[in-house]
């Protein structure tokens, strides 16, 4: 059976928050792995697909077949999964203090005593996941192909067969970070094997046609791993290896109604229009017309179609660094 480790955490309002999670104990030969959905509360899909693997890893521990340690947690963010205004759930910054719930793991581990109850959740989360070999966050974007985002110590030796049993389109390869991400955070304070984050798409790819795939990815991902003790085969991967540096973070010019002319997974030439924005319905002089800044594939875009002056309306692959890279993280 599965060790209940759900754990509890106060709320901004006093209250208790509970946190699910599950460890399914093998016979201690293969390795041990933490698989995590939600800590941006508002990223459904990867819930959905723990899920569905749930009753799966228990019928593999009843058969004798699970080797290595699995544990699950999978709606990691009991603040933001509460953050519903006006019928829309706002679960990627924190309301109370204004801050991105994937941020300052760090700040929150090197502290003894925990400064707020939401650093307290998160050190809870590292240290739940500090002995795992290896770990798996699972994130969407706002419309986009799958993804992975990895860091370059873990490419391609050990990404690789994630991401040909994910088959994602794109894997981005970091590593300068500085933003105290889960991710990071685990990397630099404890061992892991691999640690990487799972892009599932975008907001709205949740089903679970979609969900079942994707936990057929990853089951055949812990069988090659040794982790459960089957065979599994897995395709050629197919995709697209990036530096975040080469990626292109395209920003609204100005706000208005945002109109793309291209789709997701298509090659956009260097110059190519990809989109427009109309400030003001009814006056053409208004409009404005994207380009791409270099030849690439699309590989995410903004999912409202009203767009605010500075949002990230698209990232595009790359081949050359790009102009507007500063340095560190990929996203605000």
């Amino acid at each position: 059976m599965a060790i209940d480790l759900s754990w509890q955490v106060p709320g901004d309002a006093g209250n208790l928050l509970s946190i699910n999670a599950w460890r399914f104990e093998g016979d201690g030969s293969g390795p041990r792995v933490h698989l995590q959905a939600g800590v941006h509360a508002d990223e459904i899909a990867g819930m959905l697909v723990l899920h569905h693997l749930l009753p799966r890893l228990q019928r593999c521990q009843q058969q004798g077949r699970l080797k290595g340690c699995v544990t699950l947690v999978p709606q990691a963010n009991p603040f933001g999964i509460g953050q519903f205004r006006q019928g829309k759930l706002l679960g990627r910054f924190h309301e109370a203090s204004g801050q991105n719930f994937n941020r300052a793991f760090d700040h929150s581990l090197a502290m003894e005593r925990p400064a707020s109850n939401l650093a307290q959740w998160q050190k809870s989360l590292v240290q739940l996941a500090a002995d795992a070999d290896l770990v798996l966050d699972l994130h969407t974007d706002d419309e986009a192909l799958p993804y992975l985002y990895i860091h370059r110590s873990f490419w391609p030796e050990q990404g690789l067969a994630l991401a040909a049993a994910l088959q994602v389109d794109v894997v981005i390869v970091w590593e300068d970070g500085g933003d105290g991400s889960f991710e990071e955070t685990l990397i630099n304070h404890a061992a892991p094997q691999l640690a990487a984050t799972v892009e599932l798409r975008g907001q709205a790819d949740v089903s679970d046609a979609l969900a079942q795939q994707d936990a057929d990815g990853l089951w055949a991902w812990l069988c090659i791993n040794g982790v459960v003790d089957e065979v599994a085969a897995i395709s050629e991967w197919q995709g697209d290896a990036v530096d975040m540096g080469c990626m292109e973070t395209v920003l609204a010019p100005r706000a208005g109604v945002l109109v793309f002319e291209k789709s997701l997974g298509d090659q956009v030439e260097e110059g190519e229009r990809f989109a427009r924005i109309i400030g003001r319905p009814g006056d053409p002089d208004t409009e404005v017309t994207l380009h791409a800044a270099q030849t690439g594939r699309l590989v995410t875009r903004h999912r409202e179609r009203l767009v605010a002056q500075g949002a990230v309306v698209a990232k595009f692959t790359g081949t050359r660094l790009s102009d507007s890279y500063s340095g560190g993280v990929l996203d605000p």
